[in-house]
Order: structure tokens, then sequence, then C-alpha cells
């Protein structure tokens, strides 16, 4: 049996080029799996129903070897679980070296094919780590430009700076203060720091 597997990082990313792929290739629209999340682990709903099914002499394809993973050790040690204990096939369309459809006795080509695959899945371990680290690098710097991040900060109600003063003053509780403002406590201490 032929099996088609198609990963893409989140739910918002588009799987159109990777299926069209996979139909190319002749593979039926049911025995394609597919998944939108992160490529770090394994712990993936549709492939771990696909490596349930896998029998000895199967074949996965894939449109390139990052879509089977990022870890570089964990991509070795899948590769290995699919092709040496269950005694499935790999073949990958973006890098057809690696395809593990090589007779036994062609020692050269199993041999090339392990070897290409480190390389590659370094390659995809190397590549999220630079991305993580770019992403850190440019956080950093959004956040020395005064650039807010994350969810768009909600407009203080028109009452809060007399709430703030009275605050500071004594005047009132901070309990008294949030049941008047409406807003978290998180947001009211955030912002009375500007008054201190």
């Amino acid at each position: 049996m032929t099996y088609g597997y198609i990963r893409v990082s989140s739910t918002t990313q588009n799987i159109d080029r990777q299926y069209q792929d996979m139909i190319d290739f002749g593979i039926e629209k049911n025995n394609l799996f597919i998944d939108k999340t992160s490529g770090k682990d394994f712990d993936r709903n549709q492939y771990q129903i696909l490596i349930s099914k896998l029998k000895k002499n199967d074949l996965i394809v894939l449109k390139s070897i990052d879509r089977l993973g990022r870890d570089y050790q964990r991509i070795i040690e899948e590769w290995s679980k699919i092709t040496k204990t269950i005694g499935a096939d790999i073949f990958v369309i973006d890098f057809p070296l690696l395809d593990t459809r090589q007779k036994a006795e062609n020692l050269v080509g199993r041999f090339i094919s392990d070897v290409i695959l480190q390389v590659l899945s370094f390659v995809a371990q190397n590549e999220r780590e630079n991305i993580k680290q770019r992403q850190a690098e440019g956080i950093r710097l959004a956040r020395i430009r005064g650039i807010h991040l994350g969810r768009p900060l909600l407009p203080l109600p028109k009452i809060f700076d007399d709430i703030a003063k009275q605050y500071i003053n004594k005047q009132i509780t901070s309990s008294e203060a949030l049941k008047v403002l409406g807003i978290s406590k998180g947001t009211f201490y955030r912002n009375i720091k500007k008054y201190k």
C-alpha cells in the first residue's frame, strides 16, 4: 500500500502544493494523512494513525524531508523505525535519492540514502534553530524600539487617571479600583506604574 504524508506547521498554512504532488504521484485521497501542526516531535494525530496502519513493504511518500519532522535525532530514529523495524519504505519527492525502495543487495544505494538522510535531517533542524533565533532577535529589537508584541492593548477607561490617583493616595483599595474600572489586575498594575 502507498500512503502520502502531508504536514504544515499551522492551520493557516496551505497544503495545496503537497496535496497536488501526492495526487500526481498516484496516491488515492483516502491514503493521504494530513497534519497541521509543528514538526518538532512525532506526537501528531494523523501521523500516528498512519504509522499504526503501516506494514512491511508499504510505502510512505513525502514532499520533502522537513515534512517528516525538524528534529535531527528524532527524524533519524523515526526513519529507522519505519524502514528497519516495520520494514516499510520511504520516498521523498523533492529529493529522489531519498528512496529506500532500493533492493536490499544494493548496499551502495542504501548507504547513499542513509548519508543523505543524515545531512538533510541536520539541515532541517539547523533551519528550525535559525528561525527560532531570528524570531527571538526580532522580538528583542522590537521591544527595544518600544513596539508592543502580542494581543493589541485595550484602551483604558476614561476615568483611569482619576481612579489611579485615588488609589495612589490610598483613598480606595485595588479591589475597589478594579471593580470601578472593569479591567484585569495585570492591566491595572501595569498601567499604575506610570503614576508612581
